[in-house]
Parts: structure tokens; sequence; C-alpha cells
């Protein structure tokens, strides 16, 4: 399901315009959904860090 998307400016290398550009050539997947994904791999990976509710099992025990 597509969802509404805001516009951001992200500074990337040339190596990596350059890795996402073949790669895109290849799978003709779009250069910003590989951005996306990446985004949501990092979030992944620190969503310890992040705020939110605490879940049933992740509260401190007594």
């Amino acid at each position: 399901m597509s969802r509404k998307k805001i516009s951001t400016t992200v500074y990337i290398t040339p190596e990596q315009d350059e890795r996402l550009k073949a790669l895109h050539a290849k799978t003709r997947v779009p250069v910003a959904e590989y951005i996306r994904q990446g985004i949501d791999l990092v979030l992944d990976r620190h969503k310890d860090s992040l705020p939110g509710q605490v879940g049933l099992f992740d509260a401190p025990r007594r």
C-alpha cells in the first residue's frame, strides 16, 4: 500500500550515487525506494533508542 510521502534532501557520496544508479539500472526499482528501505533498516536497528510505548513484556519487573 502506497502512503503519502514527504520530500527531503539527502546528501550522498558520489560512490553511493553511482552504485544506487547501477542497482536501479539492473532492477528498475527507484533509487528513492532503496533510500527509504535503508532508512527503515537503520530505524529497526536502533528501535530500542526510539521513544514509544513500553510493551507488556518490556516493562521492568518488580
